[in-house]
């Protein structure tokens, strides 16, 4: 094995010296020496569609040819007495290839080198190399013989990256459309949705794939991963399958098997690392991972992990794309049923160990699936949030987005879990001393909306039919009687009962039903504004009914189960036979803002028992609150030069009717700004603007993001974020 030194790639041209060659068997004389190589590199980054991925290696995609011009010392290259021959090695593995004269095109399907007949210089040889659309990503090193009858000289002439190429018709990543490859490859910004189903917020976000050392960072987790480690030539040659290399790295970006790059936490204190919230871009995070020398960056939720593993596949050529999945189900037992605990007044229980979470943030990578047959090519959930173990190992997928729509839970990988994050049921159980005294089963609760960003847009894109079809009617199913805790029905029978689509829960009840209601909030809630819950009830029979109406309201995360009641209501309610009842209630900010921050949700719900047959009805409704507007301007407007100085004004108002003390805003943008930017206020008085102004400079191209946050002291946690995104353009 030859001893193969490092090579710069600053420069297109690397000339060869006496620490470079090595010489078999070398007769006297006759042999052409090397005196430079010349890659080419700008002409074969744009051929490859790499530009801009690194600023040191040469990087290419397999299966497409590019070009390397050797240039001879003092003697030109005779053809007809020297053989030249090109040897790319990948670890332990290597191949040979002889450089041939032909008028032919390559095949795609092994490796080549040829010289078109009729342009030859032969002290200068531009040789076309192809690899095989099969070839595995890495870091492949390249050494140049010249061979004849009196012996060999070799030269180690420098290192490429070899990408998987989504452009070419023959990779399984090959995706036909330009305007999605440009948005799935090559786009280094994308927005993530989060929130409810009923106030989608979303957040942008930096892929940073052209920021400098993340292509780097992305081939260095693959040498560390453990399947590399526990057998390195099995890995290498594994790495030309993108199911294989999907799995691996989905594992690698969290840390709980492996060196992974992210340690996740959803509860407590976010002391001694970031809060997840508090991040705008991939390329922050790598680079964090890399310096520590492969320690895990503190912390990560599902959007953080989701984002970074997207970056992770666009730079190694898959296709991919961040999707939010609202009313997500995180089914442990794998029985397609997620269990929810409200008491008899209408507060959420923590008693299951299934949960919902409000949103949940995955990617699908496109890739063909040979391994499963056609109809399940195309997209593939991967997720690598630690959730439930796949083999042992904390990784999810790939699973094909068809198994899951089509109910194929036999295809590999993790589709029944995929499948109820998606399309569970959902039993909702009102719980009294003990008992089960009202149960609700709904069918269309989970996986209600899933976005994911528009091509060429910022629009979302819905996707919910590519994961579900038509759903058939739900059902409620009420009792008057009592069972245990464990969800199991009292012995007395059950009442099924069909209705109207309700405007908020999707479920159906008939109009036979005794009783019928449906909660929903009328306006958009915002931060510092009254929420306004509207409940209707239907009389169904053709008797008076006296009523106990119980609103509860709760704080919770998007992920975990509700904290204590921060607002009630409990009062008798009369009804008509055959009436129609509207009840409103009204919670002011003065209720909620001690509690309430910009990334909380608010779980409502409301009880309804008939004071005669005991039955009791519930309904539940979560929404999150839109925060406060930051104000973001670039001067000059938002297209800005790479390498040169910009300033942006952010600022923020008080629309509060009271002073907020302690108030501060920060700005902070991967790629625009070193250090976070800090201006401060002791005190905000309403009506009041805070403003910073910051200066930037982009160090790469592409589309960058500046983020900005407000908070103040009377606030758990931030107030407001601010997100605004700028076009790096190269210098004119």
């Amino acid at each position: 094995m030859l001893v193969i030194p490092s090579v710069d790639r600053s420069s297109c041209c690397q000339t060869m010296d006496h620490g470079q060659q090595t010489t078999h068997n070398s007769g006297s004389g006759g042999h052409c020496r090397l005196k430079l190589v010349d890659f080419q590199v700008h002409e074969n980054h744009t051929s490859h569609e790499t530009e801009g991925l690194s600023q040191k290696l040469l990087v290419l995609r397999r299966g497409k040819p590019f070009r390397v011009t050797l240039l001879f010392r003092d003697q030109s290259w005779n053809p007809h007495a020297e053989n030249l021959v090109l040897q790319v090695i990948l670890g332990h593995l290597s191949q040979k290839i002889l450089v041939r004269f032909t008028d032919k095109l390559p095949s795609i399907y092994h490796w080549s080198a040829t010289v078109l007949s009729g342009h030859v210089d032969l002290m200068a040889v531009t040789i076309n190399v192809c690899s095989p659309v099969f070839s595995s990503v890495g870091l492949y090193k390249l050494l140049v013989h010249i061979e004849s009858r009196r012996g060999r000289r070799s030269y180690a002439v420098g290192s490429f990256v070899l990408l998987y190429n989504p452009w070419l018709k023959g990779d399984p990543v090959y995706m036909p459309q330009d305007a999605q490859l440009q948005e799935y490859v090559k786009s280094d910004y994308g927005l993530v949705y989060m929130g409810t189903n009923i106030n989608v917020s979303e957040r942008p976000w930096s892929f940073g794939q052209y920021e400098p050392g993340v292509l780097e960072a992305c081939l260095q987790l693959l040498q560390i991963s453990p399947q590399h480690l526990d057998d390195q030539d099995q890995d290498f040659i594994r790495r030309a399958d993108p199911v294989y290399l999907s799995r691996v790295v989905c594992s690698m970006v969290n840390n709980d098997d492996d060196m992974g790059i992210l340690m996740g936490k959803w509860q407590g204190s976010y002391e001694g690392g970031v809060n997840p919230t508090a991040w705008s871009g991939s390329a922050d995070i790598l680079h964090r991972w890399v310096s520590s020398k492969f320690k895990p960056v503190c912390f990560g939720q599902c959007w953080v992990f989701a984002s970074v593993l997207c970056t992770v596949m666009r730079v190694l050529g898959i296709p991919s794309r961040v999707v939010t999945v609202f009313n997500a189900a995180h089914d442990g037992n794998a029985n397609m049923k997620i269990e929810e605990f409200y008491s008899s007044t209408g507060e959420k229980l923590n008693l299951s160990k299934d949960s919902i979470w409000n949103f949940h943030v995955w990617v699908e990578s496109w890739m063909r699936r040979p391994d499963l047959g056609e109809r399940f090519d195309g997209w593939q959930v991967v997720d690598p949030t630690p959730q439930e173990k796949s083999a042992g190992v904390y990784v999810c997928g790939p699973c094909p987005v068809a198994a899951v729509q089509q109910k194929v839970l036999r295809a590999q990988y993790d589709t029944p879990f995929i499948y109820a994050s998606v399309d569970a049921d959902v039993v909702r159980l009102i719980v009294r001393q003990g008992m089960v005294v009202g149960r609700t089963v709904d069918t269309l609760c989970v996986g209600q909306l899933i976005y994911t960003k528009s091509v060429d847009s910022d629009d979302p894109k819905n996707l919910t039919d590519t994961y579900k079809l038509t759903r058939p009617v739900s059902t409620r199913m009420c009792t008057r009687s009592s069972g245990e805790v464990s969800g199991r029905e009292g012995p007395m029978a059950m009442m099924m009962c069909t209705r109207s689509l309700a405007e908020v829960s999707g479920r159906e009840e008939d109009s036979t039903s005794v009783l019928d209601v449906s909660l929903k909030i009328e306006g958009k809630p915002t931060v510092g504004e009254s929420i306004r819950l509207c409940i209707n009830i239907k009389n169904n029979t053709f008797n008076k009914k006296v009523l106990m109406e119980h609103v509860n309201a709760q704080i919770k995360e998007y992920n975990s189960s509700p904290q204590e009641s921060f607002w009630k209501v409990h009062q008798e309610v009369h009804m008509s036979p055959s009436e129609v009842l509207t009840l409103r209630h009204t919670i002011p900010p003065s209720e909620y803002e001690s509690f309430v921050s910009s990334d909380d949700i608010v779980n409502v719900a409301v009880v309804m028992k008939d004071m005669v047959t005991e039955e009791r009805v519930l309904e539940t409704l979560e929404f999150n609150m839109t925060s406060p507007k930051i104000t973001i301007e670039v001067e000059g407007g938002d297209s800005i030069q790479v390498r040169m100085e910009h300033t942006a004004r952010v600022s923020f108002t008080n629309i509060f009717s009271k002073a907020l003390n302690g108030a501060v805003l920060t700005v902070e943008g991967s790629g625009l700004l070193k250090d976070k930017q800090v201006e401060r206020l002791t005190c905000l008085k309403p009506g009041e603007k805070i403003e910073k102004t910051v200066s930037f400079t982009a160090n790469s191209t592409g589309t960058k993001v500046l983020m900005s946050t407000f908070s103040h002291d009377g606030s758990p946690t931030v107030v407001s974020r601010g997100f605004h995104k700028v076009k790096v353009t190269a210098a004119s």
